[in-house]
């Protein structure tokens, strides 16, 4: 079995981004199965860092890889406007120059990415390459008709709608996301009546709209029953739901803790009694495509868990956990309250929804 695998990304370290979480769990539990991981990532930003302290500090992990932080003279991140334009443009040139410098014609490498040309070039040079897939676009339908039917490649699609929506790729499996259990403390905590949500407040540029929720759960008086608890969002973003709690009035009720690190958001999971899985409709991969980490922190913390009716939501291993609501539907998400599961996920199937059982999955891949 091939021991050794190289993470190859165009996201950078470190960062408070889910996608920078999941790439770094993936690459602690990877270590853990016995494969060495060497990391290759653009140092694009101004807090990019190489350094292997930085990056254990920053995800309180203590796992040790080796870290390629690779230059990026390109113009994402440097400049403000023709931002897509120049994201596209650098991503291009970065991940052809990586490819050909590093990973030309070595047959023997295993190539772990959720970077379409990163997949494209190492695929075509002839790597072995498992591709995750985690929406679509135009850039995406281009390379993986290019590259979705090669026998060196292998795609991870994070959930059944999104491998769906590939249907001649054959070589292809579906593999959600993953809950770091050793975040999670196994004692029985007393939990109290808050409904939590804990993330980016913001996805693409648009509101996961928890405005629109809280003013909901402020008009159906749900303050009577749940305390509201927030954990992530920048200073403005805060600062916006501070006025908007204020205006409503129910202070009192609604706990904004600004971003945490880990194992301080796991603490507040597993002391609330509710999770909240809530996006915009606005975007295709928010109704269909998403695989939530969050959702499975829930389901391991012991909560209910309650979500905005999306297709992505509803396809959601133990999707019978979740009780659905729509908030242009009047008394939805009160209905969606009062008709929580009742009862937990077993024991048993917590294991199943671990990024440690997702992780074995992926080393079954190799050859």
């Amino acid at each position: 079995m091939k021991s050794e695998l190289n993470y190859v990304t165009y996201q950078t370290f470190p960062a408070k981004t889910a996608n920078s979480l999941q790439t770094i769990t993936n690459i602690k539990y990877l270590i853990r199965n016995g494969i060495k991981v060497n990391l290759y990532f653009p140092m694009r930003e101004k807090e990019s860092s190489d350094s292997l302290s930085e990056i254990q500090n920053f995800y309180q992990i203590n796992e040790s890889f080796e870290v390629f932080g690779l230059k990026h003279k390109l113009p994402h991140g440097k400049i403000k406007i023709f931002k897509k334009y120049a994201f596209q443009f650098s991503h291009y040139i970065w991940s052809r120059k990586t490819i050909k410098k590093y990973f030309h014609n070595k047959t023997e490498n295993y190539i772990f990415t959720r970077s379409d040309w990163i997949a494209y070039f190492a695929a075509k040079k002839g790597n072995k390459v498992i591709f995750e897939c985690h929406q679509r676009s135009r850039t995406r339908d281009f390379v993986i008709s290019r590259i979705g039917n090669l026998q060196n490649v292998t795609i991870v699609f994070l959930n059944e709608n999104l491998r769906d929506s590939y249907p001649s790729i054959n070589n292809s499996l579906v593999l959600h996301n993953g809950v770091d259990h050793e975040l999670f403390d196994t004692q029985n905590l007393e939990k109290r009546k808050s409904i939590v949500f804990v993330g980016s407040l913001s996805r693409f540029n648009t509101s996961r709209g928890l405005p629109d929720f809280i003013k909901t759960y402020n008009e159906e008086k749900l303050y009577k029953s749940y305390n509201l608890e927030i954990v992530g969002g920048n200073q403005e973003e805060i600062k916006e739901l501070k006025i908007l709690i204020n205006d409503l009035k129910i202070t009192n009720y609604v706990t904004l803790h600004g971003y945490l690190q880990r194992k301080s958001a796991i603490g507040i999971i597993s002391k609330c009694s509710i999770g909240l899985l809530i996006n915009s409709d606005e975007n295709q991969h928010s109704t269909k495509y998403t695989s939530p980490l969050k959702y499975f922190e829930y389901l391991y913390g012991g909560l209910f868990v309650i979500a905005s009716d999306y297709p992505s939501h509803r396809s959601l291993p133990f999707n019978k956990m979740i009780s659905f609501f729509n908030l242009k539907d009047k008394n939805s998400l009160s209905n969606a309250l009062q008709n929580l599961p009742n009862t937990n996920l077993e024991k048993n199937y917590l294991k199943e929804i671990t990024v440690d059982k997702r992780v074995k999955k992926i080393i079954e891949l190799f050859d």
